[in-house]
């Protein structure tokens, strides 16, 4: 092979260039190798042994193990990923636990794995509501297509809440389900929770409500009116409502106060605290079957 004009191979000056686009260092570890493989040579399987070795050995467990259940995903084996993080998630650092827990949560919507799904769902508001998330900071740093941005305690409650819901849409528990987004809403609300919002309310016949719901989005009160998109999936929404007149609001599902009050103390005191009283799911008696732990 020839040398340029640095003295190097081309394929050497591949692999400098390789790494320093993704910012890994130098060096012929199982994980580098892993993901040169997965990035630059597109070899989804040699990637994934790649990672079992950088996970044998102790080589950056906490990355190869979530890398390595994201290729899987990729490749249609969400559930060889799934019972690899159970395993092998004792040997990450306590840092690395939450980013495992949301790769969970993909693995198990992969694999229709709702109650799982639910049941994770429910931990994280726990977590949040103890304190025990962001390391006690108001925000915290995520990434997304290779950006780096600042994620708010409300957000990530009403994302997480926004999740919860469209699980329990998929069980068909359309009650359950608007009390989750209409708290989500109120938290950080955006169009995408509104139209599911309005699904759900249309599913339990409550005609006027979900166009209620639709109304403060063509008004351009929420986060994301203006997108194409979302508008034309409202104007969908209100043309399913158009044969159905109007209705009588119903009662919302009454839930215990501790789990409203619960919500609303954890995105109003941003220091780590412990309560006293259960976990908030856990106090929740009307509607024990929909949401309870």
């Amino acid at each position: 092979m020839k040398n340029n004009n640095n003295g190097c191979t081309k394929k050497e000056q591949l692999e400098c260039n390789y790494h320093i686009i993704h910012k890994l260092p130098p060096g012929d570890s199982p994980y580098v190798r892993a993901k040169y493989a997965q990035l630059v040579e597109k070899d989804a399987e040699a990637a994934i042994v790649l990672f079992w070795k950088a996970i044998n050995a102790g080589d950056r467990v906490d990355s190869a193990l979530k890398d390595m259940a994201v290729v899987m995903k990729q490749q249609d084996r969400a559930e060889e990923a799934i019972e690899a993080i159970k395993s092998f998630r004792d040997r990450c650092s306590k840092q690395a636990q939450e980013s495992l827990d949301n790769v969970l949560i993909d693995l198990y919507k992969k694999c229709g794995k709702l109650e799982e799904q639910i049941e994770l769902l429910k931990q994280k508001l726990r977590m949040i509501y103890q304190g025990e998330v962001f390391n006690g900071k108001p925000t915290k740093t995520a990434r997304s297509h290779g950006r780096k941005f600042q994620v708010t305690i409300k957000q990530e409650t009403s994302r997480i809440l926004g999740n919860l819901g469209w699980a329990y849409m998929q069980q068909s528990n359309y009650a359950a389900a608007e009390v989750v987004y209409r708290k989500a809403q109120e938290i950080d609300p955006d169009v995408n929770k509104a139209c599911n919002l309005c699904t759900c309310l249309q599913k339990q016949s409550r005609y006027t409500e979900a166009r209620s719901v639709l109304e403060d989005v063509i008004r351009g009160k929420i986060y994301g009116s203006d997108d194409p998109k979302s508008k034309n999936r409202v104007e969908e929404l209100l043309k399913e409502l158009e044969p159905f007149g109007y209705t009588s609001p119903s009662p919302q599902l009454n839930l215990e106060d501790a789990f409203l009050d619960g919500l609303d103390q954890l995105i109003n005191q941003y220091a780590p605290f412990r309560s006293r009283r259960l976990p908030i799911f856990e106090e929740i008696s009307p509607c024990r079957d929909q949401l309870a732990c």
